[in-house]
């Protein structure tokens, strides 16, 4: 019985470690995500600033189809819908 509760002293200590390092990984992915978030926002509102002072409304009709298309490759859109 001791033995018993030594080998899951041991194994609990061991996935610790390894959630410990898996929690470390996610954290700098959402700080890397978050970054990456911030500079599409900001690359998208400069590229809609630009398309509203050149008046070009071809261009804002792609890329809002292009938008839409994503969206609802992923599905997001009929979520919406429903």
């Amino acid at each position: 019985m001791i033995l018993n509760g030594l080998v899951w002293l041991i194994i609990t200590i061991f996935f610790l470690l390894i959630i410990d390092i898996t929690d470390k990984w996610t954290r700098k992915a959402f700080k890397w995500l978050d970054k990456a978030d911030k500079c599409t926002r900001k690359l998208i509102d400069i590229t809609f600033e630009w398309i509203q002072k050149r008046n070009l409304e071809i261009i804002s009709s792609i890329i809002l189809l292009i938008i839409f298309g994503i969206l609802a490759q992923l599905g997001i859109i009929p979520k919406l819908i429903n």
